[in-house]
């Protein structure tokens, strides 16, 4: 069953935003896209918005369908133990031409106890920032949780927030109880467990097509909530080339950068995980198997390594930005 496997490319779930724009069909040469299209699923697993696999013999396939099948050939042994048949992550492009609500994503434990699923933990990696454009990221200092109600109450949350200055190449990292936001103009990678909850602090008064004010969580979000979350979530990193270099590594996934101006070869014996990596910047040949079976991938574009290829060869098509995402299960704990 292993050797059939191949590297997958799957179909993207679009999603229309009320902060939605076209930097889709301008950075990624993408068309006939919904209006007002903010998100751009890659690869998920979450319930309605599952992936299809859109090259190969596998076309056609869901994800979930596949993990079933070919269960640790795919995800990696240790993976599937821990996870079973559900895909353990969601890769997603935002892209925000308008600011975001501010909000929250609760921890697995609340999560499971209210919604049955997981928290939601994640990463950003900005791809395009434009002039003056920011995020928010955590508390600008520590509040207590009557501060923060009687902020909300007054409609004064805003000021209490952390807003950083963003440019190309920025990384993040967003822990369960944070509360977060992205601004106007900036299109991101997100990287994140599988969960879609999300709670809705603030919206800047804002209303849907029908003249609605968008629903918020207000006493949701506050058992979720993280009043100490004030530090820079700002990851720094040092770009190498030609060599991976890490940017996140936490207990629900790991993620390396690699900006690659000649061919590289990797080999994967110790990592028991299924790798992503999505084109950020370039284009790039990556070829695996006996035979120089190859998939290309173009600024935009994700794919899925299955865990049963361990050798690839990177070709760059003069330079290519990758990012690379797997997981390790601790057998520790």
């Amino acid at each position: 069953m292993s050797n059939i496997l191949y590297p997958l490319k799957f179909s993207p779930v679009y999603k229309t935003r009320i902060w939605g724009g076209n930097k889709f069909e301008k950075l990624f040469n993408r068309h006939g896209l919904p209006g007002h299209c903010g998100e751009s699923w890659e690869v998920s697993d979450v319930p309605n918005s599952v992936s299809v696999v859109s090259n190969g013999f596998l076309k056609g396939n869901s994800l979930d369908e596949l993990v079933e099948v070919y269960m640790g050939d795919l995800v990696g042994d240790s993976v599937y133990e821990t996870f079973g048949d559900y895909f353990p992550l969601l890769v997603k492009f935002i892209d925000a031409t308008d600011d975001l609500s501010v909000q929250v994503h609760p921890d697995d434990n609340l999560a499971w106890q209210r919604h049955n699923c997981p928290g939601k933990t994640e990463m950003w990696y900005v791809v395009h920032a434009e002039k003056d454009s920011s995020l928010i990221v955590g508390f600008n200092n520590k509040i207590t949780k009557d501060e923060y109600v009687t902020a909300v109450e007054n409609g004064s949350v805003h000021n209490k927030l952390n807003i950083l200055d963003v440019k190309e190449g920025d990384v993040f990292f967003v822990p369960p109880g944070c509360v977060h936001a992205i601004g106007k103009g900036v299109l991101l990678l997100e990287v994140q467990q599988s969960s879609d909850i999300t709670y809705r602090i603030f919206d800047y008064n804002r209303r849907d097509d029908d003249g609605n004010l968008r629903e918020l969580h207000t006493e949701l979000a506050v058992d979720a909530l993280d009043f100490e979350c004030v530090s820079n979530s700002k990851q720094k990193y040092t770009p190498k080339k030609n060599t991976e270099v890490n940017i996140i590594d936490c207990k629900y996934f790991t993620t390396n950068i690699f900006e690659l101006d000649m061919p590289i070869e990797r080999d994967f014996p110790e990592i028991d995980s299924f790798i992503i990596y999505i084109c950020v910047e370039g284009s790039c040949r990556i070829e695996y198997g006996d035979k120089g079976e190859s998939v290309d991938l173009v600024c935009g574009e994700t794919v899925l390594i299955p865990a049963v290829i361990k050798n690839l060869s990177f070709f760059p098509q003069g330079s290519a930005k990758l990012l690379e995402v797997y997981i390790k299960i601790d057998n520790n704990n």
